[in-house]
């Protein structure tokens, strides 16, 4: 018999043709020398049909032979990266339904090969030979891991270490812990809680304002199982920053506040706060959770108004405060003990640029928290919005990858998998104590409030969502199946759940109200004392701590222009009581307060030197770039000095300091902006934190704000903090304004603000050119035995209670250049000078006693800024009130922009305002013309 196959032969029918042994021996041939096989033989063996009846099970399963082998291994080797680079694409997020946009790359084709072929390279030649034998069972297993009911986006990422771990413990499933009955029966339970609670509120006050969570109702337990995961690693704290969007879900289920307390508030029965109070989703609590193994968990809910992503940094702030531990000598952290955890909405992630500044600022020294959990909770739509409107990215989570953050998606209505990545974030948090970001895909099961009809704007989308079964329905039909729970038993867990809330409903409408709803302080605080702290501080503590600031160890080799400022401003107490300028001031305050127990942070940009390179609290070695801070190594000082460089940001900066100030009462925390003029970068901040935090929501703070501001011809944008911009937030005793002229005021100032029992947020107008002035200086005395005035007296008339003809007041730096012109003025000695250092509250008392003493025929108002800025329309009607005459105004007309964008207008406006207040005939009455 001819020993080549008929060439008639099917290749399928080749081993029943001839013999085993016969098959065999042209197979070994093969696999050394493919081209010495007749061609039909050689088909067979590259499909590798039937080779298993022909090597049995002892044999591998067959490999192409030589190139062609290594060929489609590096082909196959590009297709597993592609899985792990590109499977999100293809993964199945959407709840309702919609097809995955894929990627070509996830093809076998778009790398040369074919499936078939896929099925004839060991997967030992890709590393992944645990999922199977050959390159074809790899790839089934990608596709269940990466384009399953997750999406994984981490292949980006610049560390080496966390990429590998990540993949490591994706591919190893050790996120996909199954659960036991009991832990499936919990979590029935708790998507019961969650759906009945927000069913029961749209039953009974229809149409009323929750912003349901319902759509990513996994939310609830996905918060549990952070909370459970962060305690296991040594957390003790949680705080939480959201929108409204799920808050009341939250409020009842992890902060465990009573239904009865939420209900009381949709019948309006609730306790009245002192302060306005705010809507119930904005509302901030705190309670304590209990873990599975009995270990309690304070969790945090800050308060939020409807500025969506805004609390983002006010938690980091929150969260950096209560890790760090300041009564030491040295500063430490501790990152595990309290966890941040960040709820997003997705058209805010990606439409906020308060997002992205705080992710800039979780690795930055000064501001990192060891790492937040970010949960997207992702709609699919903004208010009315569609993505594809509101977003330049695929995915609302894409302003995350360019910090280096990994983002995993997962679809809101795979309870296992919301749970599995809830484990993978935390642990990687845990591991690299870096951000991370979860993207809960869901939907929103009404509009974007209750009173809302989506179908206007989304009419198919809401066709399929009110179609598309809730994920407690889905999941109890699940557990049915799989006999875990039975559906009169999940139909019982409803039941039973409103049956609670329709007892808490009715015990609150039964409640008697004979007197009314009661009044309960937004927060409790001590009594206002008549007398203010004592702000001086002992001349010879003053000297030694003074001795120790301008000194460097003796291996440190300070810039030789500095050491010679630093050594003549030793000299300065060491041989005498003065002068003192600002900066000095300054860091006698700051010595001061640490030395009796104040712990301070000070933050800004170029902070450490000083924008005007007057301040130099932090010393760099010239030779080594190390770091000295004379103020965190003074002796007898058992707490921290912190000081630190800021990003080029006011919003996420001021957020964060804010935050940090709210939970460290005793701390002084004060944020420097690089020009009082960028401050409006940080409006939403200002408005609806710092000025009415506490009418809304008790929220005390004593941040101080340093904003440099004063008119030096250097333009529009580096004149004016907006001095009156604060005035008008000024109200209800919700914050000091001060805008002092001296070095002695200034140190007063800082250290009433640390030692005041009440908290208030301080603004001070900080100057730029008295930072040097020749009169702007202090003595040893004055900060030794002084203490702030709110009024400055005129010097040139202390003591004299002659009358005068005309009162001038004022306010900040311009008092300087009003002084000199007075000099040079004809009838200059019938003239009084008087500042006003501190705005508001505004001090009527001491004005008052200065008005009644001078009896001035004519009151002016004098000041640089225009008049609709500054602080002429805020002092106006109280001079009026005090005097019972109106007062005259003298400075720039109103104006559009701050100020004149030349340095000689600027000369000529500026001369012309200060001899008219001093000296000219009667001025103009405000009204915008020229004086």
């Amino acid at each position: 018999m001819d020993d080549d196959p008929d060439p008639g032969v099917d290749n399928g029918q080749l081993f029943d043709t001839y013999n085993a042994a016969y098959a065999q021996a042209l197979f070994e041939q093969y696999l050394q020398n493919a081209a010495s096989v007749d061609a039909a033989w050689r088909e067979l063996f590259d499909r590798g049909e039937a080779v298993g009846r022909l090597l049995g099970a002892e044999r591998p399963a067959p490999t192409l032979p030589g190139e062609a082998q290594l060929r489609v291994a590096r082909a196959a080797g590009e297709l597993v990266d592609a899985y792990r680079l590109h499977g999100h694409r293809a993964a199945r997020l959407d709840p309702l339904g919609s097809t995955p946009p894929g990627h070509p790359q996830l093809q076998p084709a778009f790398h040369g090969i074919s499936e078939d072929q896929l099925g004839l390279v060991p997967a030992s030649l890709v590393g992944l030979e645990m999922w199977g034998n050959t390159v074809a069972d790899v790839v089934a297993a990608l596709q269940d891991t990466y384009t399953g009911s997750i999406g994984y986006e981490f292949e980006y990422l610049e560390d080496p270490d966390s990429r590998e771990w990540l993949r490591e413990q994706i591919e190893a499933g050790t996120h996909r812990e199954p659960l036991s009955s009991s832990a499936l029966r919990r979590l029935m339970e708790r998507l019961t809680e969650t759906e009945c609670f927000e069913q029961f509120l749209h039953r009974a006050y229809l149409g009323a304002k929750r912003f349901s969570v319902e759509g990513t109702d996994m939310l609830v337990p996905m918060l549990d199982l952070a909370i459970e995961r962060a305690a296991a690693t040594g957390a003790s704290e949680i705080v939480i920053g959201m929108a409204h969007r799920g808050r009341l879900n939250v409020l009842a289920h992890v902060l465990g506040m009573p239904y009865e307390e939420l209900i009381a508030r949709f019948e309006d029965r609730h306790a009245r706060m002192a302060g306005t109070g705010d809507v119930k989703y904005h509302l901030g609590a705190d309670g304590t959770y209990a873990t599975p193994s009995g270990q309690p968990l304070t969790v945090l809910l800050a308060p939020n108004p409807s500025h969506l992503e805004f609390v983002n940094p006010i938690v980091e702030g929150m969260t950096r405060a209560k890790q760090s531990h300041r009564y030491a000598r040295q500063l430490t952290r501790d990152e595990n003990v309290v966890v941040p955890i960040l709820i997003h909405g997705d058209a805010a992630f990606a439409g906020q640029g308060v997002v992205t500044e705080t992710l800039n600022l979780a690795r930055l020294h000064g501001y990192r928290t060891g790492g937040t959990l970010h949960i997207i909770a992702n709609n699919q739509v903004g208010f009315t919005t569609d993505p594809r409107d509101a977003r330049s990215a695929d995915y609302a989570s894409d302003p995350a990858r360019g910090f280096d953050i990994p983002v995993f998606h997962v679809n809101a209505d795979d309870p296992l998998a919301c749970l599995a990545v809830t484990r993978l974030a935390m642990a990687f948090r845990a591991q690299f104590h870096s951000d991370v970001v979860i993207d809960l895909v869901g939907y929103r099961r009404y509009g974007h409030n209750e009173s809302d009809e989506p179908s206007y704007t989304q009419p198919v989308m809401y066709q399929q969502i009110a179609a598309h079964p809730t994920v407690r329905t889905m999941f109890a039909e699940r557990l049915a199946a799989e006999g875990v729970l039975a559906k009169p038993e999940a139909d019982a867990l409803v039941e039973a759940c409103n049956e609670r809330l329709q007892q808490a409903q009715v015990q609150v409408r039964e409640t008697p109200d004979d007197a009314g709803p009661p009044v309960t302080p937004a927060v409790v605080e001590p009594e206002p004392d008549a007398s203010p702290p004592d702000t001086g501080f002992p001349a010879e503590a003053l000297r030694d701590l003074d001795r120790q600031l301008h000194g460097a160890p003796d291996a440190f080799h300070v810039h030789p222009k500095l050491a010679r400022q630093l050594a003549r401003r030793a000299g300065i107490l060491t041989g005498g009581d003065g002068p003192i300028d600002w900066a000095h001031a300054e860091a006698l305050a700051f010595a001061s307060l640490l030395r009796q127990g104040v712990p301070i942070r000070l933050t800004g940009q170029d902070a450490e030197r000083g924008t005007f390179s007057h301040r130099h609290l932090v010393l760099n070695d010239v030779e080594t770039a190390a770091k000295h801070v004379p103020l965190s190594n003074l002796s007898g000082v058992e707490v921290t000095f912190e000081i630190h460089n800021s990003p080029l940001s006011e919003l996420a900066v001021l957020g964060f300091e804010y935050g940090y100030s709210v939970v460290a009462p005793r701390a002084l925390v004060l944020w420097e902006a690089q020009f009082g003029d960028f401050v409006n970068g940080a409006q939403v901040i200002l408005d609806q934190f710092l000025a009415a935090g506490r009418e809304k929501w008790g929220q005390l703070s004593r941040l101080a704000l340093l904003l440099p501001h004063g008119y030096e011809g250097q333009g529009p944008e580096h004149s004016s903090a907006r001095l009156e911009r604060f005035l008008q937030l000024a109200a209800e005793d919700n914050m000091r304004v001060a805008n002092c002229t001296t070095p002695a005021q200034y140190f007063h100032l800082l250290r009433l603000q640390a030692l005041d029992p009440l908290r208030r947020p301080l603004i001070v107008m900080t100057p730029k050119s008295l930072l040097r002035h020749p009169r702007a200086v202090a003595t040893l005395p004055e900060l030794a035995t002084g203490r702030f005035a709110p009024v400055l007296d005129d010097p040139a008339r202390a003591g004299s209670a002659d009358p005068v003809q005309r009162l001038v007041l004022c306010s900040g730096k311009v008092y300087y250049d009003l002084d000199a012109a007075r000099g040079d003025a004809e009838g200059a000695g019938e003239t009084a000078l008087v500042r006003l250092e501190r705005l508001y509250p505004f001090p009527a008392a001491e004005l008052r006693a200065v008005l009644d003493r001078y009896a001035a025929r004519e009151i002016v108002w004098a000041q640089e800024e225009p008049a609709n800025m500054g602080p002429w329309t805020f002092v106006q009607p109280r001079l009026r009130a005090l005097s019972g005459t109106d007062p005259l105004y003298v400075g720039r007309p109103e104006r559009a922009s701050p100020a004149e964008g030349s340095a000689a207008d600027h000369e000529h406006e500026q001369q012309r305002i200060v001899e008219h207040a001093v000296s000219a005939p009667r001025p103009a009455r405000a009204g915008g013309g020229k004086h």
